[in-house]
């Protein structure tokens, strides 16, 4: 997971994300603030997760700005792990933080296979 790791630290500073790994699953949070499930597309290209969304800021007319620091779009893209699997994924988001459920492929069972005779 080197690749994984070594993109993470390349990501731009406006996107924050954690990694979590179980037996048959990864976890991709991702902080998005301003962000809602209606501005945010998630999908696996080759083997890359790619996020693309839209934050969402209200500002009051008497004010404008001076420094502007927060990006409108964000656009990241992170290798994925050689096991994981767009396959029965989910996505979840809930104030600002998205999380993607990217489960593993499958190894093999550890079946027998019945071998007949030809």
């Amino acid at each position: 997971m080197s690749a994984l790791r070594n993109a993470l630290q390349d990501l731009s500073d406006s996107v924050f994300v954690d990694v979590l790994e179980s037996d048959d699953a990864y976890l991709f949070v991702v902080d998005l603030p301003g962000a809602t499930p209606e501005t945010v597309d998630a999908w696996v290209e080759g083997r890359r997760l790619r996020l693309e969304a839209k934050r969402e800021k209200e500002l009051s007319p008497a004010f404008r700005f001076l420094r502007e620091n927060r990006s409108l779009f964000i656009d990241a893209q992170l290798p994925l792990p050689p096991d994981a699997t767009d396959t029965d994924a989910e996505a979840n988001m809930e104030r600002g933080v998205l999380e993607l459920h990217l489960p593993k492929t499958t190894a093999a069972s550890g079946e027998q296979i019945p071998v007949t005779e030809g």
